[in-house]
């Protein structure tokens, strides 16, 4: 751990991590080389740390390269050559990246392996402009107990029949390497990756992680980090910051990667999630609890700001929202009527400044401590876990 305003280490140790094949023009590690998080992030976070009094922030950093367990990647361009990668920045041009130095190996070889059965199988990459072509994104999450690859294959298609031959080329080729093999309906002229329709190809119906002794479950819709180690350090954080027989609620609960992590340490445990897929391998997570911790949990599915919880009731309220940030609603509640303890897991630094603001504006909760995570190597991003508490 370093300060957030501590210098940068010397060149010497930049040095160790090997010129990235790709750079320019893959945009995807926009400070590739550079130490810790970006010098902007660690300024702001040295100033907010002496506005509320609090000591240097620590950042908690790991593996720069291999970390990225989780991918989503573009397919473009012609049928006998197709491109696998990062868009180009501004523009639907794909880089294709087959040597990424920050994905794990498996990801490339995955990759490697989709593109050649596409060439096979001759089927076409989507093409944004005509809204036509088959192949359009790849997505990847490898499961770090077995060693195996989830894998989904999105396409610009209602049904998986053009993709049949193609997906079974993929199942063939991984081999051992695939955990499980996905089809994702996406016929949309739009910019998301995924649409709401999956069909299974083979294998299990999720990835399993574990942390602390919680079993969590990632179908292939639900949101998931891709740098599970310092995933781990944030989850291990939160769990340190609740009491024993806490009553707890958490907000954005995902698929229960934290909550279910800290189920030894509450007496109650009330977590909201809106996503369909997220509430899904939730579900999974829950059903393999054992009969005295389960019946410690209930789920109030829906938006955070209008979930019927009431924060005041609980002792710790634990809340890791999108890049947006808290629901104004949940906001205007946890300032006006706050828990003994608020734990925020934010992954957007500006929204999370603006909810700061308005969460101690009350003068019902302060900041008491605060703790950044190197979640996303050689990017702007930052991710904290701050600490409220009732005054």
């Amino acid at each position: 751990m370093t300060g957030a305003d501590a210098p940068a280490p010397p060149p010497a140790k930049r040095d160790r991590l090997a010129p990235c094949p790709h750079r320019p023009p893959c945009p995807g590690c926009p400070r590739y080389g550079e130490p810790g998080i970006s010098a902007d992030a660690r300024r702001t976070l040295a100033e907010l740390a002496r506005r509320h009094d609090l000591p240097p922030v620590a950042v908690v950093t790991g593996e720069t390269t291999g970390f990225r367990l989780r991918a989503r990647l573009a397919i473009r361009g012609r049928i006998a050559s197709p491109k696998v990668g990062l868009f180009e920045l501004g523009t639907h041009s794909v880089v294709h990246i087959p040597n990424c130095v920050v994905h794990h190996p498996l990801v490339n070889h995955v990759a490697n392996v989709v593109r050649r059965s596409l060439v096979d199988a001759r089927v076409t990459s989507y093409s944004d402009t005509a809204h036509l072509g088959l192949a359009r994104h790849l997505q990847v999450v490898i499961e770090r107990q077995s060693r195996t690859a989830q894998v989904v294959l999105v396409a610009n298609s209602a049904g998986s029949e053009p993709l049949a031959a193609c997906l079974d080329l993929i199942r063939e080729r991984l081999g051992a390497d695939l955990h499980s093999l996905w089809f994702n309906a996406h016929a949309e002229a739009s910019n998301t990756v995924l649409g709401d329709t999956f069909r299974h190809w083979c294998g299990p119906a999720s990835v399993v992680e574990h942390f602390g002794e919680a079993a969590i479950h990632y179908p292939p819709g639900a949101f998931g980090q891709n740098n599970l180690e310092i995933a781990a350090e944030i989850i291990a954080h939160v769990r340190a910051l609740v009491p024993p027989k806490s009553r707890v609620i958490e907000y954005y609960a995902g698929v229960g990667a934290i909550g279910l992590s800290i189920l030894s340490r509450a007496s109650e445990l009330r977590l909201n999630e809106l996503s369909r897929h997220s509430l899904e391998g939730l579900a999974l997570g829950l059903n393999g609890l054992a009969a005295t911790d389960r019946a410690k949990v209930s789920v109030v599915p829906g938006l955070a700001g209008a979930a019927a919880l009431d924060p005041a009731a609980a002792d710790v309220v634990i809340a890791d929202p999108p890049r947006r940030g808290l629901d104004p609603e949940l906001t205007r509640r946890l300032a006006a009527a706050p828990p003994a303890r608020f734990v925020y897991v934010s992954c957007g630094l500006e929204s999370f400044l603006a909810d700061t603001e308005r969460l101690v504006a009350a003068g019902r909760l302060k900041l008491v401590s605060l703790t950044a995570f190197n979640l996303i190597p050689f990017t702007d991003h930052v991710e904290l876990v701050a600490c409220f508490e009732r005054t």
